[in-house]
Formats: C-alpha cells, sequence, structure tokens
C-alpha cells in the first residue's frame, strides 16, 4: 500500500512540475499578448512577427492599417504584432 501512495505522489508532483515550468508560463504570455492587442491605439508604433516596423493607421475588428512607409500601408492581423515600440523611439527618428 505506502508503495502505491508513493508512486501516485511521484506522478502527481511530476505533473505539477509539468505544469508550472510549461504550461503556467505560456498561458501567462498569450494573457500578455492578448492585452497588448487590446491596448492598442492609432499612431502606436509597432514590430510585426516577421520584423515589419511601422505605426498603426487604423484598427479594425480583426485586422490593423499600418503605415510601413511613406504611402505605403499594409493591413496585418491584430495576433501579428510582436510588440509595441515606445515613442520615443519613433520621435526620435523623425528629428
Amino acid at each position: 500500500m505506502n508503495q502505491q501512495v508513493v508512486s501516485l505522489l511521484y506522478i502527481v508532483a511530476l505533473f505539477a512540475l509539468l505544469y508550472f515550468l510549461l504550461i503556467r508560463p505560456q498561458q501567462q504570455r498569450q494573457k500578455k499578448h492578448a492585452e497588448m492587442i487590446r491596448n492598442l491605439k492609432v499612431n502606436d508604433p509597432i514590430v510585426t512577427i516577421g520584423g515589419i516596423c511601422g505605426t498603426i493607421v487604423k484598427i479594425k475588428d480583426e485586422t490593423l492599417v499600418v503605415r510601413v512607409a511613406d504611402n505605403v500601408r499594409i493591413e496585418i492581423l491584430k495576433n501579428a504584432v510582436a510588440q509595441v515600440r515606445p515613442r520615443e523611439e519613433e520621435e526620435g527618428k523623425e528629428k
């Protein structure tokens, strides 16, 4: 009986370790990314997953219109945004 309890505790501990090392951090990253997507605003400088840098011109339901150069606009999925760059960095380039 004692050996069965130890085996069961070992399996439970292994799943707990797996949860805290793999599953929970991934869920936190997903929540953080979803929060970033919800907080996007027009004129935010962004970087896409593919490495394209641009500024948000228009926000639609599932997509964004992004200005990547003068008179060049592309439409991307909101989920393709990797990060929002600080505005100071963008202002420094223009001066």
